[in-house]
Formats: C-alpha cells, structure tokens, sequence
C-alpha cells in the first residue's frame, strides 16, 4: 500500500501512541513519536481520535505535545467542528490507526513502511581501524 500525501490519519493515544494504561498515560510505544513525526513530515494530517475527554483528554494532548506532536484536530474530523452534545463520534479520515484493529496494532516501524511502502534499509557493515571510507 504506497499512500499519496496529505490523508487524514486518526490515530488512538491509549493502547496506540502509548503502552494502554488508563486512566494514567503509560510510556511511549516504540517509535510512535518518530513515525508520527515522520507522517506529519510527509505532508499527511493527524487527528487524535480518543476514549479520553476532559482533564484526561488534556493530558493525552500535553504528553503529545512534549513530545513533539501537534495534531490538525483532536476527537473531531476538522479542528472548526461543533461536536454536538449526544452526537457520534464517529470522524472521517482515510486510515485509522488504533489497538482495538482485527489483530491489534502493528508496531510504528510496520505501520510506516506499510503506508510508505518503504522498506527496511539494510544496516552498513562498520569498517574497523582507523579509516573508513
């Protein structure tokens, strides 16, 4: 799956970006800032799609943000969105990245490569001595 620029990705906070650890924010999981970063870098829009709301929800976007990730819009498909009270959730967005998938959530390495279609650079072999050319 080779994905064009500029999609809307929801991406989960809980279970997701971090290790599921509600109502407390567990640690990152690996690479889930970096490939983030690197989807935002690549021209696509993230909006967090989240259980959380409230202080909890403040929380989720703060820890975000420490680490580098601002969102194009949180629980909503555009940030000027009235969410209605009584009203679905439901957003649009052309993925969505979230534990709770058939088979639960790939690793971020896994997901990056399987949006880009990029694969695994093979690790150089480290000449030993003094020069390395």
């Amino acid at each position: 799956m080779n994905i064009s620029k500029g999609l809307i990705i929801a991406v989960d906070f809980d279970g997701t970006i971090v290790e599921d650890a509600y109502p407390r924010i567990g640690d990152e999981r690996l690479f889930a800032f970096d490939t983030l970063k690197r989807l935002q870098a690549d021209g696509h829009r993230l909006i967090l799609w989240t259980y959380r709301h409230g202080k909890k929800l403040d929380e989720a976007v703060n820890f975000c943000k420490a680490n580098g990730i601002e969102f194009y819009a949180i629980n909503r498909s555009f940030p000027e969105e009235d969410i209605l009270e009584n009203a679905s959730r439901k957003i649009h967005a052309d993925l969505f990245i979230d534990d709770r998938n058939i088979g639960g959530v790939l690793g971020w390495g896994e997901i990056y490569q399987m949006l880009t279609n990029e694969a695994p650079k093979p690790k150089q072999k480290k000449k030993k001595g003094f020069f390395r050319f």
